[in-house]
């Protein structure tokens, strides 16, 4: 499965009254692994920042002056990211610029050109009712670094982004089964081919595992503080 993960930086924060996108960040995942196959551009927006927007991503109209405009980026950014699933935290925002730019060059809506859009600041509040769930959040939640987050940037902010989706995320796609296709037996069962113990290999995790699997005892620890239940010591029998 090919996903993207998204990011834009805007002049401010409404398309509808003529803000534009400056910058655009995306990071790629097949199958859950990030390939490195990501895409960033700097755009040209033909206008200045708002002040408070200046503030937030730090590039100015000078930077901004000779990157290209966004209708020379738009068959590049589309190809990428035709037919992905797109993963974007508070999407509606970052959909409405991207359609107006669309828009502008007659083009149909982003959505148009993906298979789907999944907002990741949706998900973290179902699955955190009533607490922040900003991304700087999010990733002090799972334990993920953004000390180097200074300024927000459409590539770095993606980059993080993928981290936290991938761990709001972990063993989902491992935890369940598709019985729709199963052969024989009542619709709804599936027959399960039992392996021998013989053919079974088991693979030990290696020191950087290890650390990965600590890491993500700590994140838990920290949640319940310190009453992680992975951590617990069995009774001994009596």
């Amino acid at each position: 499965m090919r996903q993207i993960v998204l990011d834009t930086e805007t002049t401010g924060l409404n398309a509808r009254t003529g803000d534009r996108v400056i910058e655009i960040g995306c990071v790629e995942l097949l199958n859950r692994q990030l390939t490195g196959n990501n895409l960033h551009f700097y755009i040209n927006p033909e206008r200045d920042s708002e002040e408070g927007a200046l503030a937030v991503h730090g590039l100015t109209t000078e930077f901004l002056s000779d990157k290209p405009k966004f209708a020379e980026i738009a068959d590049e950014f589309r190809d990428y990211v035709r037919g992905a699933e797109i993963i974007i935290h508070n999407a509606p925002f970052d959909v409405g610029f991207l359609d107006a730019e669309f828009r502008l060059l007659g083009l149909a809506s982003f959505k148009e050109h993906v298979d789907n859009i999944v907002d990741s600041l949706q998900m973290a509040k179902e699955q955190h009712p009533g607490r922040r769930n900003s991304l700087d959040a999010l990733c002090d939640r799972y334990g993920i670094s953004n000390a180097h987050r200074t300024l927000h940037g459409g590539l770095l902010d993606a980059a993080l982004l993928a981290e936290v989706y991938l761990a709001m995320t972990r063993g989902q796609n491992s935890l369940t089964m598709d019985l729709s296709d199963s052969d024989g037996g009542e619709e709804g069962e599936a027959e399960l081919e039992l392996t021998p113990l013989a053919d079974i290999i088991v693979v030990a995790a290696d020191e950087e595992e290890q650390g990965l699997h600590e890491t993500v005892l700590n994140a838990l620890d920290k949640e319940v503080k310190g009453t992680c239940v992975w951590r617990a010591v069995p009774a001994e029998p009596a």
